[in-house]
């Protein structure tokens, strides 16, 4: 509100009440009596008025004076994802985001400045949303679930490779410990809980009340199957509030339960991370269950090198004959330079929006926790480099490109994962009458990442780490036009760093003279 205009209905009050009923109040003793009480008490309430613009300009500058996270000394993008490829630093940084530009907004809902609150409506269209604090906490969890951490490791800087974390506070692990029970990550709701109870036993200060903490984690004891502990806060609530009926009869049935259960049968302790998510491709991502042999790795690996002074890169392959469990994955060094990945990137940021996945049953698409990263898809008239990407993956794969899909660049986000899927599988394909289905993957790496993000193959137990402008092929289907089973592949979690890919699917048909036909179902 402009502050000429506030003063304006200033007067208007003050002459309102001075001219009601009566024109004048100088006949009248009592009436000036009156208009003195009266001038007193606007005098309070201008005075409250004053005393709140200047406590709303004292909380800005305070605001203003206290940065979320001082990002970098430069404004690279190179340097900003660097900084943000901490998960952690990054969940403080979209945290922090919100609660201060959101408190900001409430300040200055009545402010006299036009001007400054139609900027700050205009940018906080791109400031992070509670849903965006929400993904970030539970991108956290599902690298928890992924690479077993206990939040005390990370609290205690006891992650091998994360450094310079910073511990979370209370009103953080709390928020994390909310998001996990809501998307009933139990197990680990349970245990930031705990971690959230302990730093407010130790008198650090918080939003959030030690009663609000045992409201939960009580029963969630209970449903964890840790009975005295649930009994013990359970107790500790009845202590700050007695007539708690719900509670009384939750302590009630604890306590009646504590003589038959001393030490239940099958207890499983909630501490221990490795009791849950072992799942194939999840030990895969953690380095565990790799079948790959000396041997494997020898034949796995295979270098291109380019066609001299070409204009246009020719990669010759170095014959090498190996027998490898279907599918036959062969990696391609130096597939792009880093000019060339720079330019992808640079064309794709604009383009980015959330991948999805088809519904089985109804063949729309919708975005989910099973796949979380970002996509943009581009064609070959949109700059030469793409071109050139293209023709490399014909001269290594020895593929026809006419049916070939255009190029996908993904960009995966704070856990960031795809979990295990078929590139051959497609729901809804309204290219498979035309083009076929997948015969082919070509997937390039445009980032190193520090932690995390392997491309796992759990059938046959094979786990590729990211490695800048190398590709990786395989074949989706056998020779006789089968899905090969083999082919089920993950992207695991994003740890720390920041993963671009870009992936080329080539189309079957077309393939039949590059490719040798087969009946068995081996080939």
């Amino acid at each position: 509100m402009n502050m000429n205009l506030e003063w304006h209905i200033l007067f208007l009050l003050i002459h309102g009440i001075l001219c009601e009923e009566q024109t004048e109040f100088y006949s009248s003793t009592d009436s000036m009596t009156e208009l003195i009480v009266m001038e007193k008490e606007l005098m309070e309430t201008l005075g409250a008025y004053i005393a709140a613009e200047e406590t709303r300009l004292e909380n800005l500058k305070r605001m203003l004076s206290c940065p979320v996270e001082t990002l970098v000394s430069e404004d690279s993008i190179e340097e900003l994802e660097r900084h943000i490829s901490n998960p952690f630093k990054a969940y403080k940084l979209v945290r922090g985001l919100r609660k201060k530009w959101k408190l900001v907004e409430e300040i200055t809902t009545n402010s006299s400045s036009q001007d400054f609150l139609g900027v700050l409506k205009q940018k906080s269209q791109g400031l992070p949303s509670d849903g965006d604090v929400d993904g970030v906490a539970l991108g956290l969890v599902r690298l928890q679930e992924t690479y077993h951490l206990h939040p005390e490791s990370v609290m205690k800087g006891g992650v091998p490779g994360l450094v310079g974390t910073g511990a979370l506070d209370p009103d953080e692990m709390f928020h994390i410990a909310t998001v996990a029970h809501q998307n009933w990550k139990y197990q680990y709701a349970f245990l930031w809980m705990q971690e959230t109870l302990r730093q407010l036993d130790e008198g650090v200060e918080s939003e959030v009340s030690k009663m609000e903490v045992l409201r939960i984690l009580a029963p969630l004891s209970f449903q964890m199957g840790v009975l005295p502990v649930a009994l013990n806060l359970t107790q500790q609530i009845l202590e700050q509030d007695s007539s708690d009926l719900l509670t009384l009869a939750q302590f009630a049935h604890y306590k009646s339960l504590k003589e038959s259960v001393l030490t239940p049968n099958g207890y499983k302790n909630p501490f221990d991370l490795s009791i849950m998510h072992n799942m194939s491709y999840e030990a895969l991502c953690r380095g565990e269950g790799s079948k790959m042999t000396d041997k494997r790795r020898r034949r796995l690996f295979c270098r291109y090198s380019s066609g001299g002074g070409n204009a246009r890169l020719i990669y010759a392959p170095v014959k090498e004959e190996d027998e490898w469990d279907h599918p036959r994955i062969i990696r391609y060094h130096e597939l792009m330079s880093d000019k060339e990945i720079e330019i992808i990137k640079t064309l794709a940021r604009p383009k980015l929006a959330r991948a999805k996945v088809v519904d089985h049953s109804t063949g729309n698409k919708y975005s989910t926790e099973f796949r979380v990263s970002k996509s943009a898809w581009l064609a070959e008239d949109e700059d030469p480099v793409v071109v050139h990407v293209t023709q490399r993956v014909a001269d290594v794969t020895g593929l026809d490109m006419a049916s070939a899909e255009i190029l996908q660049v993904a960009n995966y986000g704070i856990g960031g994962q795809y979990e295990p899927h078929f590139d051959s599988k497609l729901t809804g394909d309204t290219e498979f009458e035309l083009k076929g289905g997948r015969i082919a993957t070509v997937l390039i790496y445009m980032s190193d990442v520090e932690i995390g993000g392997a491309t796992v193959f759990p059938a046959i137990g094979a786990a590729l780490k990211p490695q800048k402008g190398s590709a990786v092929v395989w074949f989706n289907l056998l020779q006789n036009g089968e899905e090969d089973a083999n082919t089920l592949h993950a992207a695991c979690p994003v740890f720390v760093g920041n993963k671009w890919v870009a992936n080329k699917w080539i189309r079957a048909h077309g393939q039949e003279f590059r490719r040798r036909c087969s009946l068995s179902h081996t080939e």
